[in-house]
């Protein structure tokens, strides 16, 4: 088992001493443990479904509001998105094993609602930066976390298919609101559409609030925020820095591929549709790793799978023209897909429930630092070079080099 492998569990209590519960006293299903699938669905919906949309707002920015800022600049707004849903998971998290879940969840959702209400207010890139880069990423951070980890109490032989339906969430949002925010757009105007857009969020929170629960009672687990301890342990250590060079490639395709379209002649009131295909393709890729996991393991998924999203990041910038795009983006979001859906998988084996909140979160708040270089990294080359093929070398040899660290991850274990 993969908890016997890490030489730094063993001298921790059992998580059967640390919580009174037996070690398979999970309902693993039954009506109350899908509501909280549900509820964790509609949190991804609004969260990372938010953000995976960033590059409907990229085009958008670039062409009207934010016309004379460089891309790689406009960038920075959905790097930071990215970077802080999951750099507060340390924080998060530690307050979620601390008994906190309930209060973090719904002031973030407030703040992430509020924030979204004033991206309608703005007008110049600090203010978009501040708005849709700070407040946004970490409204979605108080809730990305607590969300992830709270399904753990739930779900353990079919803790997988419950992490790929939980990211199926954030497939339907970043197909559904892409569309809605481009066809809002020329009808009621940028600061109706974000009304709009935090009306839906309220919507999907509610329902997040209403139906998630933690099921253990609270666990004060002694040490620190961040517990170094973890890092003796080879395969945690070589797991996280495989997400984070991941994460410096992982959105480049996503965040770019709506703007190459428009470079090589495709129109402007399809290419944003890319991005809404990707996703929706990435909802097929998410639910088939979550099915896949449970029956070979997180890892035995996610290493061939990110494996074909650097090919198909390397194949991307030489697509020239509709269908060449459409089938990058069909592709590039079911391969993809698994990676993100498992993503949290190993981390939260790798040890006892009471803690799982720490752990997760120590693993999001170092990937956050590629989720914040990456796009901006790969904006800078297009703009030094003029096209789009560098950007995709280094976004796909630094999944490969993510790949080759989650592999020597794997070897450990094994």
């Amino acid at each position: 088992m993969l908890t016997q492998s890490l030489g730094n569990i063993a001298s921790k209590p059992s998580e059967e001493s640390q919580l009174g519960y037996p070690l398979d006293d999970y309902p693993d299903g039954g009506l109350r443990a899908w509501l909280i699938v549900a509820g964790s669905m509609c949190n991804n919906f609004t969260t990372f479904g938010y953000v995976n949309s960033w590059g409907v707002f990229q085009s958008y920015y670039q062409t009207n509001v934010l016309r004379d800022t460089p891309p790689s600049d406009i960038a920075w707004i959905g790097s930071i998105q990215y970077s802080l849903v999951f750099l507060p998971g340390v924080l998060a998290g530690r307050l979620f094993d601390l008994g906190y879940f309930r209060p973090l969840f719904a002031a973030s959702s407030l703040l992430l609602v509020a924030a979204t209400l004033l991206v309608a207010e703005c007008h110049e890139y600090w203010q978009l930066l501040l708005c849709q880069g700070f407040a946004v990423g970490l409204a979605c951070g108080g809730i990305m976390n607590p969300t992830t980890v709270v399904l753990s109490h739930w779900f353990k032989k079919r803790l997988k298919l419950a992490l790929g339906l939980m990211a199926v969430g954030s497939s339907l949002g970043g197909t559904v609101i892409p569309i809605a925010t481009r066809n809002l757009l020329p009808v009621v105007g940028f600061k109706w559409t974000m009304r709009i857009l935090a009306l839906i969020l309220l919507l999907g929170l509610g329902l997040g609030n209403l139906l998630l629960k933690r099921r253990f009672p609270l666990t004060d687990v002694h040490g620190r925020l961040f517990s170094f301890q973890e890092f003796k342990s080879a395969p945690f250590s070589l797991y996280c820095a495989s997400t984070l060079t991941s994460f410096l490639g992982i959105y480049t395709v996503l965040t770019y591929i709506d703007v190459s379209a428009t470079k090589v002649g495709v129109p402007e009131d399809f290419s944003f549709y890319l991005v809404s295909i990707a996703n929706c393709a990435s909802g097929f890729g998410r639910y088939f790793a979550g099915l896949l996991g449970d029956r070979i393991g997180a890892m035995n998924v996610m290493i061939p799978f990110t494996m074909a999203s650097a090919i198909v990041t390397y194949s991307w910038p030489f697509a020239k023209n509709q269908d060449s795009l459409i089938a990058i983006a069909i592709i590039y979001g079911f391969v993809s897909g698994s990676f993100v859906s498992l993503l949290c998988t190993p981390i939260i084996e790798f040890g006892v429930t009471a803690d799982v909140g720490r752990r997760v979160g120590m693993m999001m708040s170092i990937l956050a630092l590629g989720a914040l270089a990456g796009p901006p990294i790969s904006g800078s080359i297009i703009t030094a070079t003029g096209g789009f093929e560098a950007a995709g070398y280094y976004a796909g040899r630094a999944l490969i080099i993510g790949v080759g660290l989650m592999s020597a991850s794997r070897h450990f274990l094994s």
